[in-house]
């Protein structure tokens, strides 16, 4: 009885551990990245051997948990890569990153970059299969290994991006380390870059689009509504995969679903 107990704490504290982040007092947390790829079955082994995620199924629905954000995919060649989009990458924390670099390299996996970021700390990107870019960033105080971190957009209007999500989410614009132009959710940072040339819109491209969990969806979605928020799919519910769900694209191209049910998952 005592290894029972012992055991099932442990898978419990485990399974907390990748869980979104608290809503905040609107009742919203950031929620998951979309991917497009060619191979979903690929993908979600290098995610739960090299980012210790775990795989999680809801009907045709393929994801994977961290802690504070869902990774979801659909299975379809992408358009382009995510550096020639707004959304130009996405990040997580890791407590030790060289230990990442070395087995990451140890499987001929696509290296960049190593540097010290806006933070001071260590980072460096990695380029998943499909053009899919992520930015590591080194923590040693994690309690966990692993751990989503931030999103972060390149626009050649990059202020303008920023006020609008500040807006729309009800978050403060922030400082990130040397990085000003940024706002946090609860779970995640949304960083904000100027890039020299015109990035292009991403539904169908390797990140199609980035989500945010929100309580009580329908009515959140009457208040955008009401704020004069054009959506591409209004509020409806799927129930093969346990989600409610709404669309909308921001004011230049990056598309954006809200979820309500993520939080299960």
């Amino acid at each position: 009885m005592k290894h029972f107990i012992t055991l099932a704490f442990v898978f419990s504290f485990a399974t907390a551990q990748a869980q979104l982040a608290s809503p905040n007092k609107d009742g919203l947390t950031y929620g998951h990245v979309h991917l497009n790829v060619t191979n979903i079955e690929a993908h979600t082994a290098i995610w739960q051997e090299h980012f210790n995620g775990e795989l999680v199924q809801h009907g045709p629905l393929t994801g994977i948990k961290l802690p504070n954000m869902v990774i979801l995919f659909t299975e379809r060649t992408p358009t382009m890569r995510s550096q020639d989009t707004l959304m130009d990458h996405f990040g997580v924390k890791v407590r030790d990153i060289d230990s990442f670099i070395e087995r990451w390299e140890a499987s001929g996996l696509e290296m960049g970059r190593v540097f010290t970021g806006a933070e001071g700390q260590t980072n460096a990107y990695v380029t998943l299969p499909d053009g899919v870019y992520v930015e590591l960033q080194e923590d040693q105080s994690l309690h966990q290994e692993i751990t989503g971190y931030h999103i972060h957009f390149y626009s050649q209007e990059s202020e303008a991006l920023l006020q609008w999500y500040s807006d729309l989410l009800g978050s403060e614009i922030k400082p990130r380390g040397s990085i000003s132009t940024t706002t946090n959710v609860p779970g995640i940072n949304l960083s904000f870059s100027n890039s020299r040339d015109p990035r292009l819109p991403t539904e169908g491209t390797a990140i199609d689009h980035i989500g945010f969990e929100v309580q009580n969806l329908e009515a959140f979605c009457r208040q955008l509504e009401e704020r004069g928020i054009q959506f591409d799919m209004p509020y409806r519910e799927i129930p093969a995969i346990g989600l409610a769900i709404a669309f909308i694209t921001d004011p230049q191209g990056v598309r954006i679903e809200f979820t309500e049910g993520l939080m299960d998952y």
